[in-house]
């Protein structure tokens, strides 16, 4: 393993010495000491900012999941009980033309975790062979820029006590050992913790009560993972305890941001976020968003019944059931002169009856969810240039 993982350690050992000098450039001592303990988490954050970009996958493989499940479900739903080759091969190409058509993967979720995996364990046998390198019996003079004189200043640098190299199975110190204990448990307690603020904050409610594949493999996975990194943690040195704890805040920390700036639709976390925005709305005295999207239907509506070049006068919803109803369309009833009360009468009126066809249509909760949210984005957008117009047409006078 050493051979296949040697370019992965000399550049483990190149960056873990690099940010060493750096550190004790600004005024750190030299020698064992914090600076090395530092010099892991730095390597840390320098690994996680690589991989940024796949996070950022992840996050749009996991909203992509959650959207396309009520179609999933279907196609499930229409090969259940057929075994055979054939029926298995067709279920598999409707599944994949099903996740290209959403643009998402069910891979993209473990891919920061299946990247950092080879770092790990370079980092792990970097540890490992540091009494080697320290003692000239490595079999090599250094681990790329980390000599035998850095070597031994890394396995004499400790954290509470516990030295770097040291694990809860190689060491008979009683200090080696509470200190790993302790991390084991931060550490998979704060892997719970992230697994759980994606797949429970961030999915809609139909998807959390739905009893798909997907679902039942995530809440099994919510437990299962911290398990085993808290079984496999006593045969981790102290340094690559402290890599993993980092590692795991820092993850924490950016699906907080995520979660909180870019829920996905129809999940917890949205309404959290649409309150939030509501209530700065409120306190500059501007509309909320329910009502700043009413508005931009109206004007959308009304501008489909001006080109549609008929000039209808709105209609209430007493005067609708008088005459039957019959042979108005939405655009027509939103033309001109329509006062705030017919309006926000009629908007409501209409999302009732988009939310009842869609239902007929076969459509759930969360299908509806995400058109609307989608439909209101657009409307979002289209009144904002409508604005900006407005106040250019406005300056120029």
């Amino acid at each position: 393993m050493d051979t296949l993982l040697w370019p992965l350690k000399v550049a483990v050992a190149w960056v873990m010495v690099t940010i060493h000098k750096a550190l004790v450039l600004v005024g750190f001592p030299d020698g064992p000491g914090v600076a090395w303990v530092l010099s892991i988490i730095g390597l840390t954050i320098v690994v996680r900012l690589l991989i940024m970009p796949l996070f950022v996958k992840q996050i749009r493989a996991s909203r992509g999941m959650q959207l396309l499940q009520p179609e999933l479900q279907e196609l499930q739903a229409k090969y259940k009980g057929k075994k055979d080759p054939e029926s298995r091969q067709r279920m598999n190409e409707e599944m994949m033309a099903l996740y290209r058509k959403h643009g998402t993967n069910p891979m993209a979720s473990c891919l920061p975790i299946l990247v950092q995996m080879p770092i790990f364990f370079a980092l792990f046998r970097v540890l490992a062979s540091l009494g080697a390198v320290a003692s000239g019996k490595y079999g090599r003079p250094s681990i790329g820029p980390l000599t035998q004189q850095l070597a031994e200043q890394v396995q004499n640098s400790s954290v509470f006590g516990a030295s770097l190299s040291s694990s809860f199975l190689s060491s008979s110190d009683t200090q080696v050992k509470v200190v790993t204990v302790a991390m084991i448990i931060i550490m998979s307690v704060t892997q719970w913790y992230t697994m759980a603020q994606l797949s429970m904050k961030n999915m809609s409610t139909e998807s959390l009560n739905s009893d798909n594949p997907m679902i039942r493999s995530q809440r099994m996975m919510l437990y299962v993972m911290p398990v085993i990194f808290a079984v496999s943690g006593v045969n981790f040195q102290i340094g690559v305890l402290v890599y993993w704890v980092i590692s795991n805040l820092w993850t924490m920390g950016q699906q907080y941001f995520t979660i909180r700036n870019m829920p996905a639709p129809g999940s917890e976390a949205e309404k959290k976020y649409r309150a939030r925005i509501n209530a700065k709305r409120a306190r500059k005295g501007l509309p909320s968003l329910e009502e700043e999207e009413r508005a931009e239907a109206v004007a959308k509506a009304e501008a489909e019944g001006r080109t549609g070049g008929q000039r209808v006068q709105p209609v209430r919803k007493n005067r609708q059931k008088k005459s039957g109803g019959h042979g108005e369309s939405r655009s027509e009833t939103f033309a001109y002169g329509a006062d705030d009360s017919d309006v926000e009468q009629l908007e409501d009126g209409y999302e009732e009856k988009d939310s009842t066809s869609s239902k007929s249509g076969g459509l759930s909760d969360e299908e509806i969810a995400r058109r609307r949210y989608e439909r209101r984005a657009r409307q979002r957008r289209e009144a904002a240039a409508r604005r900006k117009a407005q106040a250019k047409k406005k300056h120029n006078r």
